[in-house]
Protein backbone atom coordinates (compact mmCIF):
# COMPACT_ATOMS: atom_id res chain seq x y z
CA UNK A 1 0.00 0.00 0.00
CA UNK A 2 3.07 2.07 1.14
CA UNK A 3 4.20 1.65 -2.73
CA UNK A 4 1.08 2.56 -4.19
CA UNK A 5 0.97 5.65 -2.64
CA UNK A 6 4.33 6.55 -3.70
CA UNK A 7 3.56 5.81 -6.92
CA UNK A 8 0.62 8.83 -7.11
CA UNK A 9 1.88 11.27 -9.51
CA UNK A 10 2.64 14.93 -7.80
CA UNK A 11 0.03 17.64 -8.16
CA UNK A 12 2.76 19.93 -9.54
CA UNK A 13 3.35 16.88 -12.37
CA UNK A 14 -0.67 16.56 -12.81
CA UNK A 15 -0.93 20.60 -13.60
CA UNK A 16 2.16 20.25 -15.84
CA UNK A 17 0.23 17.76 -17.66
CA UNK A 18 -2.99 19.16 -18.18
CA UNK A 19 -1.67 22.59 -18.85
CA UNK A 20 -0.19 21.02 -22.11
CA UNK A 21 -3.65 21.69 -23.78
CA UNK A 22 -5.60 24.02 -23.64
CA UNK A 23 -8.63 22.44 -22.30
CA UNK A 24 -8.75 24.26 -18.92
CA UNK A 25 -7.00 27.32 -19.86
CA UNK A 26 -9.72 29.46 -18.53
CA UNK A 27 -10.07 28.15 -15.26
CA UNK A 28 -8.63 29.92 -12.50
CA UNK A 29 -5.40 28.24 -11.61
CA UNK A 30 -5.76 27.73 -7.96
CA UNK A 31 -9.56 25.92 -8.74
CA UNK A 32 -7.59 23.28 -10.86
CA UNK A 33 -5.23 22.94 -8.32
CA UNK A 34 -8.01 22.02 -5.73
CA UNK A 35 -9.71 19.52 -7.70
CA UNK A 36 -6.37 18.42 -8.38
CA UNK A 37 -5.94 17.67 -4.90
CA UNK A 38 -9.60 16.13 -4.23
CA UNK A 39 -9.27 13.87 -7.17
CA UNK A 40 -5.76 12.23 -5.63
CA UNK A 41 -7.77 12.08 -2.21
CA UNK A 42 -9.69 9.86 -3.77
CA UNK A 43 -7.69 8.12 -4.98
CA UNK A 44 -5.92 7.63 -1.86
CA UNK A 45 -9.24 6.58 -0.75
CA UNK A 46 -9.72 3.59 -3.34
CA UNK A 47 -5.63 2.47 -2.50
CA UNK A 48 -6.72 2.16 1.54
CA UNK A 49 -10.25 0.28 0.60
CA UNK A 50 -8.48 -1.99 -2.02
CA UNK A 51 -10.17 -0.57 -5.20
CA UNK A 52 -7.10 0.05 -6.35
CA UNK A 53 -4.27 -2.69 -5.68
CA UNK A 54 -2.04 -3.04 -8.79
CA UNK A 55 0.84 -0.46 -9.43
CA UNK A 56 -0.73 -0.49 -13.57
CA UNK A 57 -3.70 0.98 -12.31
CA UNK A 58 -1.63 4.33 -11.13
CA UNK A 59 0.01 5.00 -14.74
CA UNK A 60 -0.51 7.88 -16.27
CA UNK A 61 -1.89 6.35 -19.13
CA UNK A 62 -4.64 4.46 -16.94
CA UNK A 63 -5.28 8.00 -14.60
CA UNK A 64 -5.38 10.44 -17.51
CA UNK A 65 -8.69 9.66 -18.65
CA UNK A 66 -10.75 9.63 -15.56
CA UNK A 67 -9.12 12.77 -13.95
CA UNK A 68 -10.15 14.56 -16.85
CA UNK A 69 -14.14 13.30 -16.65
CA UNK A 70 -13.21 14.47 -12.74
CA UNK A 71 -12.01 18.04 -13.30
CA UNK A 72 -14.75 18.21 -16.50
CA UNK A 73 -17.36 17.39 -14.35
CA UNK A 74 -15.89 19.23 -11.20
CA UNK A 75 -15.09 22.59 -12.73
CA UNK A 76 -18.25 23.12 -14.14
CA UNK A 77 -20.22 26.39 -13.07
CA UNK A 78 -22.86 25.45 -10.08
CA UNK A 79 -25.36 27.72 -11.99
CA UNK A 80 -25.72 26.30 -15.47
CA UNK A 81 -27.88 25.55 -18.47
CA UNK A 82 -30.21 22.73 -18.05
CA UNK A 83 -32.73 21.35 -20.67
CA UNK A 84 -36.68 21.99 -19.23
CA UNK A 85 -38.32 19.24 -21.16
CA UNK A 86 -41.28 19.05 -18.10
CA UNK A 87 -44.07 21.33 -20.23
CA UNK A 88 -44.07 24.06 -17.73
CA UNK A 89 -43.32 26.86 -20.00
CA UNK A 90 -42.39 29.17 -16.69
CA UNK A 91 -40.86 26.91 -14.37
CA UNK A 92 -40.08 28.98 -11.09
CA UNK A 93 -37.29 26.50 -10.49
CA UNK A 94 -35.56 26.70 -13.87
CA UNK A 95 -35.54 30.26 -14.23
CA UNK A 96 -38.94 31.16 -15.34
CA UNK A 97 -39.25 32.79 -18.97
CA UNK A 98 -36.65 32.51 -21.33
CA UNK A 99 -35.47 36.19 -22.97
CA UNK A 100 -36.69 36.94 -26.84
CA UNK A 101 -33.47 36.58 -29.02
CA UNK A 102 -33.45 40.59 -29.65
CA UNK A 103 -33.41 40.88 -25.46
CA UNK A 104 -30.59 38.60 -25.13
CA UNK A 105 -28.84 40.47 -27.45
CA UNK A 106 -29.78 44.06 -25.63
CA UNK A 107 -28.22 42.00 -22.52
CA UNK A 108 -24.70 41.65 -24.26
CA UNK A 109 -24.61 45.07 -25.78
CA UNK A 110 -25.04 46.59 -22.18
CA UNK A 111 -22.73 44.21 -21.05
CA UNK A 112 -19.85 44.47 -23.46
CA UNK A 113 -19.76 48.35 -23.40
CA UNK A 114 -20.42 51.72 -21.70
CA UNK A 115 -24.35 53.11 -21.70
CA UNK A 116 -26.48 55.72 -21.45
CA UNK A 117 -27.90 54.03 -18.09
CA UNK A 118 -28.29 57.39 -16.20
CA UNK A 119 -27.03 60.08 -18.63
CA UNK A 120 -29.32 61.90 -20.78
CA UNK A 121 -27.84 62.34 -24.60
CA UNK A 122 -30.15 65.07 -25.24
CA UNK A 123 -28.77 67.03 -22.24
CA UNK A 124 -25.36 65.74 -22.06
CA UNK A 125 -26.27 65.35 -17.97
CA UNK A 126 -26.86 63.20 -15.32
CA UNK A 127 -30.72 61.13 -16.51
CA UNK A 128 -33.01 58.61 -15.33
CA UNK A 129 -32.68 55.40 -15.81
CA UNK A 130 -36.49 55.03 -15.73
CA UNK A 131 -36.49 56.81 -18.93
CA UNK A 132 -35.62 53.73 -21.11
CA UNK A 133 -39.15 52.32 -20.66
CA UNK A 134 -41.22 54.75 -19.01
CA UNK A 135 -42.82 55.69 -22.52
CA UNK A 136 -42.64 52.31 -23.69
CA UNK A 137 -44.78 51.01 -20.46
CA UNK A 138 -46.64 54.04 -20.36
CA UNK A 139 -47.88 53.87 -24.11
CA UNK A 140 -48.22 49.36 -24.09
CA UNK A 141 -50.47 49.71 -20.97
CA UNK A 142 -52.16 53.42 -21.00
CA UNK A 143 -50.81 54.57 -18.15
CA UNK A 144 -49.50 57.97 -17.69
CA UNK A 145 -45.96 56.99 -16.00
CA UNK A 146 -44.55 54.03 -14.50
CA UNK A 147 -41.24 52.71 -12.89
CA UNK A 148 -39.48 49.27 -12.57
CA UNK A 149 -37.76 47.55 -9.53
CA UNK A 150 -36.60 44.56 -8.92
CA UNK A 151 -39.51 42.16 -8.33
CA UNK A 152 -43.01 42.29 -8.11
CA UNK A 153 -42.56 41.92 -3.94
CA UNK A 154 -40.94 44.74 -3.80
CA UNK A 155 -43.45 46.93 -6.76
CA UNK A 156 -45.75 45.82 -3.88
CA UNK A 157 -43.58 46.88 -0.69
CA UNK A 158 -42.56 50.23 -2.33
CA UNK A 159 -46.35 51.08 -3.34
CA UNK A 160 -47.87 50.62 -0.09
CA UNK A 161 -44.35 52.35 2.24
CA UNK A 162 -45.13 55.25 -0.54
CA UNK A 163 -48.43 55.49 -0.81
CA UNK A 164 -50.01 53.83 2.97
CA UNK A 165 -47.35 53.70 5.61
CA UNK A 166 -48.90 54.55 9.14
CA UNK A 167 -52.49 54.12 7.43
CA UNK A 168 -55.03 51.56 6.28
CA UNK A 169 -55.32 49.28 3.26
CA UNK A 170 -58.85 47.01 3.19
CA UNK A 171 -58.11 44.22 1.13
CA UNK A 172 -60.77 41.18 0.55
CA UNK A 173 -59.86 37.94 3.20
CA UNK A 174 -60.14 35.82 0.04
CA UNK A 175 -57.27 37.79 -1.69
CA UNK A 176 -54.63 37.33 1.65
CA UNK A 177 -52.54 35.04 -0.68
CA UNK A 178 -49.34 33.68 -0.53
CA UNK A 179 -47.31 33.29 -3.56
CA UNK A 180 -44.31 30.91 -3.53
CA UNK A 181 -41.43 31.73 -1.11
CA UNK A 182 -43.70 32.82 1.68
CA UNK A 183 -44.60 36.09 -0.47
CA UNK A 184 -47.49 36.48 1.73
CA UNK A 185 -49.58 39.84 1.52
CA UNK A 186 -49.85 40.64 5.46
CA UNK A 187 -46.52 40.19 5.81
CA UNK A 188 -45.37 42.63 2.76
CA UNK A 189 -47.85 44.81 3.95
CA UNK A 190 -46.52 44.81 7.44
CA UNK A 191 -43.08 45.19 6.38
CA UNK A 192 -44.67 48.45 4.32
CA UNK A 193 -46.29 49.83 7.77
CA UNK A 194 -49.11 49.95 5.91
CA UNK A 195 -52.01 48.61 8.38
CA UNK A 196 -53.94 45.61 6.93
CA UNK A 197 -58.13 45.95 6.95
CA UNK A 198 -59.29 42.93 6.05
CA UNK A 199 -63.29 42.28 4.90
CA UNK A 200 -65.53 40.11 3.73
CA UNK A 201 -65.18 36.44 3.81
CA UNK A 202 -63.03 34.14 1.87
CA UNK A 203 -65.23 32.80 -0.04
CA UNK A 204 -67.77 36.13 -0.96
CA UNK A 205 -67.06 39.71 -0.62
CA UNK A 206 -69.55 42.82 -1.52
CA UNK A 207 -68.68 46.14 -2.38
CA UNK A 208 -70.29 47.27 1.01
CA UNK A 209 -67.98 45.25 2.79
CA UNK A 210 -65.31 48.04 1.21
CA UNK A 211 -67.54 50.41 2.29
CA UNK A 212 -68.10 49.64 5.86
CA UNK A 213 -64.52 49.05 6.54
CA UNK A 214 -63.56 52.86 5.46
CA UNK A 215 -62.90 55.13 8.42
CA UNK A 216 -61.00 58.83 8.08
CA UNK A 217 -57.34 56.13 8.75
CA UNK A 218 -58.19 54.75 5.58
CA UNK A 219 -55.09 54.84 2.33
CA UNK A 220 -56.36 53.02 -0.19
CA UNK A 221 -58.28 49.94 -1.40
CA UNK A 222 -56.24 46.85 -2.77
CA UNK A 223 -57.28 44.36 -4.64
CA UNK A 224 -54.67 41.19 -5.64
CA UNK A 225 -54.88 39.09 -8.17
CA UNK A 226 -54.79 35.21 -6.92
CA UNK A 227 -52.94 34.33 -9.08
CA UNK A 228 -52.05 30.23 -8.16
CA UNK A 229 -55.66 29.59 -7.11
CA UNK A 230 -58.93 29.64 -7.69
CA UNK A 231 -62.42 29.89 -5.39
CA UNK A 232 -65.08 28.01 -6.94
CA UNK A 233 -68.75 27.77 -6.09
CA UNK A 234 -70.26 29.41 -4.29
CA UNK A 235 -67.84 32.50 -4.52
CA UNK A 236 -68.16 36.56 -5.07
CA UNK A 237 -65.60 39.40 -5.51
CA UNK A 238 -65.64 42.82 -6.01
CA UNK A 239 -64.78 43.80 -9.53
CA UNK A 240 -62.36 47.04 -10.26
CA UNK A 241 -64.75 48.81 -11.96
CA UNK A 242 -66.91 48.66 -9.02
CA UNK A 243 -63.93 49.17 -6.61
CA UNK A 244 -63.31 52.20 -8.67
CA UNK A 245 -66.46 53.84 -8.26
CA UNK A 246 -66.61 53.09 -4.32
CA UNK A 247 -62.87 54.63 -4.24
CA UNK A 248 -63.89 57.97 -5.96
CA UNK A 249 -66.80 58.25 -4.01
CA UNK A 250 -64.41 58.52 -0.61
CA UNK A 251 -61.79 60.46 -2.44
CA UNK A 252 -59.61 57.28 -1.97
CA UNK A 253 -56.70 55.28 -4.72
CA UNK A 254 -57.66 51.71 -5.85
CA UNK A 255 -54.49 50.00 -6.12
CA UNK A 256 -53.72 46.56 -7.74
CA UNK A 257 -51.62 43.85 -7.26
CA UNK A 258 -51.82 41.70 -10.79
CA UNK A 259 -49.28 39.25 -9.93
CA UNK A 260 -47.99 37.61 -13.54
CA UNK A 261 -48.54 40.79 -15.53
CA UNK A 262 -50.01 39.95 -18.84
CA UNK A 263 -49.70 42.12 -21.47
CA UNK A 264 -51.45 39.79 -24.18
CA UNK A 265 -54.54 38.09 -25.13
CA UNK A 266 -54.38 34.83 -24.57
CA UNK A 267 -58.54 33.88 -25.33
CA UNK A 268 -58.08 33.23 -29.06
CA UNK A 269 -55.71 30.35 -28.41
CA UNK A 270 -57.93 28.43 -26.13
CA UNK A 271 -56.72 29.97 -22.69
CA UNK A 272 -59.51 31.46 -20.47
CA UNK A 273 -59.63 35.45 -20.05
CA UNK A 274 -56.85 36.43 -17.13
CA UNK A 275 -56.83 40.52 -16.69
CA UNK A 276 -54.22 42.18 -18.65
CA UNK A 277 -52.59 45.25 -17.13
CA UNK A 278 -54.25 47.44 -19.95
CA UNK A 279 -57.86 46.50 -18.43
CA UNK A 280 -56.72 47.22 -14.98
CA UNK A 281 -55.13 51.20 -16.41
CA UNK A 282 -58.62 51.44 -18.36
CA UNK A 283 -60.55 50.10 -15.28
CA UNK A 284 -59.15 53.38 -13.01
CA UNK A 285 -57.15 51.52 -11.12
CA UNK A 286 -54.56 54.57 -9.54
CA UNK A 287 -51.57 52.10 -9.20
CA UNK A 288 -51.25 48.49 -10.86
CA UNK A 289 -48.24 46.12 -9.80
CA UNK A 290 -47.09 43.00 -12.16
CA UNK A 291 -44.18 41.02 -12.91
CA UNK A 292 -41.86 41.12 -15.74
CA UNK A 293 -40.64 37.68 -15.65
CA UNK A 294 -43.37 35.64 -15.96
CA UNK A 295 -46.59 35.56 -18.53
CA UNK A 296 -45.08 38.73 -20.28
CA UNK A 297 -41.73 36.61 -21.31
CA UNK A 298 -38.97 39.19 -19.84
CA UNK A 299 -36.46 39.70 -17.21
CA UNK A 300 -37.44 39.37 -13.58
CA UNK A 301 -38.74 43.02 -12.81
CA UNK A 302 -41.16 44.24 -10.87
CA UNK A 303 -43.00 46.86 -12.77
CA UNK A 304 -45.76 49.84 -11.41
CA UNK A 305 -47.79 51.75 -13.52
CA UNK A 306 -50.67 54.56 -13.06
CA UNK A 307 -51.63 57.70 -12.46
CA UNK A 308 -48.55 60.19 -12.06
CA UNK A 309 -49.85 61.77 -8.99
CA UNK A 310 -49.04 58.64 -7.47
CA UNK A 311 -46.42 57.15 -9.58
CA UNK A 312 -44.21 60.19 -8.73
CA UNK A 313 -44.17 60.35 -4.86
CA UNK A 314 -43.39 55.94 -5.36
CA UNK A 315 -40.59 57.56 -7.73
CA UNK A 316 -38.92 59.48 -5.25
CA UNK A 317 -39.18 56.72 -2.52
CA UNK A 318 -35.46 56.21 -0.60
CA UNK A 319 -36.38 52.75 -0.87
CA UNK A 320 -36.20 52.87 -4.33
CA UNK A 321 -32.52 53.44 -4.78
CA UNK A 322 -32.13 49.46 -2.92
CA UNK A 323 -34.99 47.94 -5.13
CA UNK A 324 -33.78 49.54 -8.86
CA UNK A 325 -33.16 47.18 -11.63
CA UNK A 326 -29.40 47.01 -13.36
CA UNK A 327 -28.07 47.81 -16.59
CA UNK A 328 -28.93 44.05 -18.10
CA UNK A 329 -32.71 44.34 -16.78
CA UNK A 330 -33.08 47.34 -18.20
CA UNK A 331 -31.66 46.28 -21.41
CA UNK A 332 -33.76 43.22 -21.69
CA UNK A 333 -37.04 45.13 -20.38
CA UNK A 334 -36.73 47.46 -23.12
CA UNK A 335 -36.38 44.64 -26.18
CA UNK A 336 -39.08 42.90 -24.46
CA UNK A 337 -41.10 45.77 -24.32
CA UNK A 338 -40.53 46.71 -28.08
CA UNK A 339 -41.65 43.75 -29.24
CA UNK A 340 -44.77 44.12 -27.58
CA UNK A 341 -45.87 47.06 -29.87
CA UNK A 342 -46.79 44.33 -32.05
CA UNK A 343 -48.81 41.98 -30.73
CA UNK A 344 -48.27 38.88 -33.17
CA UNK A 345 -44.51 39.90 -33.56
CA UNK A 346 -44.23 39.78 -29.67
CA UNK A 347 -45.85 36.39 -30.06
CA UNK A 348 -43.64 34.84 -32.27
CA UNK A 349 -40.82 36.48 -30.84
CA UNK A 350 -40.79 36.02 -27.14
CA UNK A 351 -40.45 32.28 -25.99
CA UNK A 352 -42.56 32.37 -22.95
CA UNK A 353 -46.02 33.61 -25.48
CA UNK A 354 -44.64 31.11 -28.59
CA UNK A 355 -44.33 27.70 -26.36
CA UNK A 356 -48.39 28.96 -24.87
CA UNK A 357 -50.06 29.75 -27.85
CA UNK A 358 -48.01 26.61 -29.85
CA UNK A 359 -50.91 24.57 -31.37
CA UNK A 360 -51.98 20.48 -30.62
CA UNK A 361 -50.66 20.06 -34.49
CA UNK A 362 -47.17 21.78 -33.98
CA UNK A 363 -46.52 20.01 -30.66
CA UNK A 364 -47.65 16.21 -32.26
CA UNK A 365 -45.49 17.18 -34.99
CA UNK A 366 -42.73 18.22 -32.51
CA UNK A 367 -42.97 15.25 -30.73
CA UNK A 368 -42.73 12.88 -33.55
CA UNK A 369 -39.51 14.61 -34.76
CA UNK A 370 -38.17 14.28 -31.12
CA UNK A 371 -38.97 10.84 -30.90
CA UNK A 372 -37.41 9.98 -34.24
CA UNK A 373 -34.08 11.50 -33.31
CA UNK A 374 -34.04 9.60 -30.07
CA UNK A 375 -34.92 6.51 -32.05
CA UNK A 376 -31.53 7.28 -33.97
CA UNK A 377 -29.33 8.35 -31.00
CA UNK A 378 -30.88 5.12 -28.64
CA UNK A 379 -30.42 2.48 -30.98
CA UNK A 380 -27.67 0.29 -29.84
CA UNK A 381 -24.51 -1.33 -32.28
CA UNK A 382 -26.78 -4.25 -32.87
CA UNK A 383 -29.59 -2.87 -33.96
CA UNK A 384 -31.12 -2.82 -30.75
CA UNK A 385 -33.06 0.06 -28.68
CA UNK A 386 -31.84 0.81 -25.72
CA UNK A 387 -35.37 2.65 -24.74
CA UNK A 388 -38.89 1.73 -26.11
CA UNK A 389 -40.13 5.31 -27.66
CA UNK A 390 -43.78 6.11 -27.83
CA UNK A 391 -45.83 9.03 -28.14
CA UNK A 392 -49.01 10.01 -25.53
CA UNK A 393 -51.10 12.46 -25.18
CA UNK A 394 -50.69 14.94 -22.80
CA UNK A 395 -50.90 18.20 -20.56
CA UNK A 396 -48.59 21.08 -20.12
CA UNK A 397 -48.24 23.91 -18.02
CA UNK A 398 -47.83 27.79 -17.98
CA UNK A 399 -46.56 28.16 -14.74
CA UNK A 400 -45.33 31.21 -12.72
CA UNK A 401 -48.67 31.37 -10.67
CA UNK A 402 -51.01 31.69 -13.80
CA UNK A 403 -53.75 29.88 -15.33
CA UNK A 404 -53.69 27.36 -12.34
CA UNK A 405 -56.79 25.07 -13.41
CA UNK A 406 -55.65 25.04 -17.12
CA UNK A 407 -54.11 22.47 -18.95
CA UNK A 408 -52.35 22.97 -22.04
CA UNK A 409 -53.07 19.75 -24.51
CA UNK A 410 -49.82 18.57 -25.96
CA UNK A 411 -48.46 15.37 -26.96
CA UNK A 412 -45.12 13.51 -24.81
CA UNK A 413 -42.52 11.60 -25.79
CA UNK A 414 -42.45 8.67 -23.47
CA UNK A 415 -39.03 7.02 -23.14
CA UNK A 416 -39.00 3.40 -21.60
CA UNK A 417 -35.40 1.99 -20.69
CA UNK A 418 -35.03 -1.61 -22.05
CA UNK A 419 -32.14 -2.40 -19.50
CA UNK A 420 -33.45 -4.05 -16.80
CA UNK A 421 -30.79 -2.45 -14.55
CA UNK A 422 -32.22 1.19 -14.84
CA UNK A 423 -35.54 1.72 -13.82
CA UNK A 424 -37.65 5.05 -15.15
CA UNK A 425 -36.49 6.72 -11.37
CA UNK A 426 -33.20 5.87 -11.79
CA UNK A 427 -32.94 7.10 -15.36
CA UNK A 428 -34.77 10.60 -13.77
CA UNK A 429 -32.14 10.88 -11.37
CA UNK A 430 -29.23 10.32 -14.12
CA UNK A 431 -30.26 12.71 -16.33
CA UNK A 432 -29.62 15.32 -13.09
CA UNK A 433 -26.08 14.69 -13.66
CA UNK A 434 -25.40 15.02 -17.53
CA UNK A 435 -24.19 18.12 -19.22
CA UNK A 436 -26.54 19.78 -20.22
CA UNK A 437 -28.81 18.34 -17.50
CA UNK A 438 -32.22 16.76 -18.68
CA UNK A 439 -35.30 17.85 -16.61
CA UNK A 440 -38.61 15.50 -17.57
CA UNK A 441 -41.22 13.56 -15.94
CA UNK A 442 -42.56 10.47 -14.71
CA UNK A 443 -45.71 9.61 -16.39
CA UNK A 444 -47.51 6.30 -17.46
CA UNK A 445 -44.59 4.38 -15.70
CA UNK A 446 -41.89 6.35 -18.36
CA UNK A 447 -39.39 9.50 -18.63
CA UNK A 448 -41.76 11.37 -20.59
CA UNK A 449 -40.21 14.73 -22.71
CA UNK A 450 -42.57 17.59 -23.77
CA UNK A 451 -41.65 19.29 -26.55
CA UNK A 452 -43.81 22.49 -25.43
CA UNK A 453 -41.08 23.89 -24.04
CA UNK A 454 -37.51 22.04 -26.25
CA UNK A 455 -36.38 24.14 -28.77
CA UNK A 456 -35.50 22.53 -31.98
CA UNK A 457 -31.71 22.52 -31.18
CA UNK A 458 -32.36 20.80 -28.07
CA UNK A 459 -33.59 17.81 -29.81
CA UNK A 460 -30.00 16.35 -30.80
CA UNK A 461 -28.78 17.48 -26.84
CA UNK A 462 -31.99 15.41 -25.54
CA UNK A 463 -30.52 12.54 -27.48
CA UNK A 464 -27.32 12.50 -26.77
CA UNK A 465 -27.65 13.37 -22.77
CA UNK A 466 -30.23 10.02 -23.13
CA UNK A 467 -27.85 7.62 -24.92
CA UNK A 468 -24.57 8.63 -22.75
CA UNK A 469 -26.97 7.37 -19.31
CA UNK A 470 -28.25 4.51 -21.13
CA UNK A 471 -24.99 3.03 -22.52
CA UNK A 472 -23.73 0.43 -20.38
Amino acid sequence: MSELYRMLPSVDLILQRVSESDRYARLPRPLLKDLVNMHLDQLRVDIRGQKLTASEELQWSVLEGPLHAFLDRASRPHFRRVINATGVVVHTNLGRSLLARQAVEAVTEACAHYSNLEFSLDTGQRGSRYAHVEELLCRLTGAEAGLVVNNNAAAVLLMLDTLAKGKEVVVSRGQLVEIGGSFRIPDVMAKSGAVLREVGATNRTHSHDYERAITPETAALLKVHTSNFRIIGFHKEVGLREMVALGEKHGLPVLEDLGSGNLFDFTPYGLDHEPTVQEAVAAGAAVVTFSGDKVLGGPQAGIIVGRKDYIDPIKKNPMNRALRIDKMTLAALEATLRLYLDPELARREIPTLRMITASTEELRRQASKLARGLRRALRGPGGGAKAEITLLPGASRVGGGAYPERDLPTTLVAVRPQNADIGVEALRDALLDTDPPLIGRIEHDAFCLDPRTLDDAEHALAGKVLAKVLTP
